[in-house]
């Protein structure tokens, strides 16, 4: 089987390419902007014709889009990540390759949820903010598009390789500033938020089954359990070693605060310390009024759970990684840099 691989270089992009390297009967092509790609191309700026010389020559059987961009402004976010697939879905059309499309959604196309429910994939998607606005737009161009193609919507994917700028690389960076400086305490702001968390090689596993599979439409890619930040600070700081005390400043309104098992929760800016962040520094309460920044900046609010009965059901699926181990990789990772 030829795959094209678009965006083999970005977070969930390599785990992918590692996956289908591992499959003796895949033949993979890498496209992307880095010069380590097989065929250079940016899809925000690439003509649909140009890509369609490129896949008449290749003539992949399967074309999988990992590319995209995460934390950008609404421009940059709406030119990566839905003018780029409108590019792939234009291309494949007038292409006479006849290839299957697996595109990579996120469990923002939802936004906010209601706190302890599971989101199907038939749920109204009503993203709250530009990255998840970018993102069901070019859902919606894929379902759209006439062509043989499966939208994996992955939740929050975790493990090795997790930016230091998201909410997980933040906490692992604070606990390796704390254990390096020595300090005691350790203070984190919004813990609250409770996210479904997917290690990113369980994301690659699924895009391998969607590659053979026949299944269209969208498919949720979870864990089908939430976890909140503060429990997962809780497992960090074990998996690390961290001996000192978490202190949970305040969270924003509408964020819960009850202490966690494991965690001493507290609402407090002084007495030095650490403190830090976790998904998005939080304005100065000495400086002039802010807009409200909310501490998992996606746009779906305090609570989101992936219903993944239909992986299960239609591409054979289920995650096998756990967080600990998702964790334990991150520390790792961090805690090469002390």
């Amino acid at each position: 089987m030829r795959v094209l691989l678009i965006g083999a270089n970005g977070y969930i992009g390599r785990f992918v390419a590692d996956r289908l390297l591992a499959d003796p009967a895949v033949q993979l092509t890498a496209l992307g902007r880095g010069d380590d790609a097989d065929v250079r191309f940016d899809l925000s700026t690439g003509s649909p014709g140009a890509l369609t010389r490129f896949l008449d020559a290749v003539h992949p059987g399967v074309v999988v889009n990992c590319a995209g961009a995460t934390r950008a402004g609404a421009r940059e976010l709406t030119r990566h990540n839905t003018v780029a697939v409108a590019t792939v879905c234009e291309a494949l059309r007038r292409s006479g390759c006849g290839a299957r499309l697996v595109q990579i959604g996120c469990g923002a196309e939802y936004g906010p949820s209601q706190p302890g429910s599971s989101t199907a994939e038939d749920a109204v998607p009503r993203p709250g903010g530009p990255y998840g606005v970018s993102k069901l737009a070019a859902t919606e161009l894929v379902l759209g598009s006439g062509l043989d193609a499966v939208v994996l919507r992955v939740f929050s994917p975790a493990g090795p390789g997790t930016p230091a700028g998201s909410p997980l690389g933040r906490l692992a960076e604070a606990m390796r500033r704390a254990m390096q400086s020595g300090d005691g305490e350790l203070k984190l702001s919004g813990l609250g938020v409770q996210r479904d968390f997917v290690d990113v090689r369980d994301v690659a596993r699924a895009v391998h089954a969607a590659s053979l599979s026949a299944a269209q439409g969208v498919i949720n890619i979870g864990s089908g359990r939430a976890v909140r930040l503060r429990d997962a600070a809780a497992v960090l700081a074990r998996v690390a070693g961290y001996g000192g005390a978490l202190h949970e400043l305040d969270s924003p309104p509408g964020y819960p605060s009850a202490a966690p098992t494991g965690l001493h929760a507290r609402a407090e800016h002084g007495h030095g310390g650490l403190r830090a962040a976790i998904g998005h520094p939080r304005p100065d309460p000495d400086l002039a009024p802010s807009p409200a920044v909310y501490p998992y900046p996606d746009g779906c609010g305090s609570w989101q759970q992936a219903d993944v009965r239909t992986a299960r059901d239609r591409l054979g699926w289920r995650p096998r990684i756990n967080l600990e181990e998702s964790l334990a990789d991150i520390w790792m990772e961090a805690a090469c840099r002390i």
